[in-house]
């Protein structure tokens, strides 16, 4: 008995984290739109956030030519 009160705990935890009984969106059409927009913004400026990070929006300074024209 115990056992099975501890697999409906389990799969009722997991279960909510899906979403599948918690809707994670509003069920307003304009409400929803919002928020996909915004998630979608956010998830767009992280990978030039990424870039910025991992310096590979800047010039690669292995170049035979200067970019920087400090030497000629």
């Amino acid at each position: 008995m115990s056992r099975i009160f501890l697999f409906s705990a389990v799969g009722l935890a997991i279960l909510c984290n899906t979403g599948c009984l918690i809707n994670a969106y509003s069920s307003d059409p304009s409400m929803r739109i919002k928020a996909l927009v915004n998630q979608s913004e956010d998830l767009r400026q992280i990978e030039q956030e990424w870039s910025r990070i991992w310096f590979t929006d800047h010039p690669s300074h292995l170049t035979n030519e200067r970019v920087d024209g400090g030497l000629q």
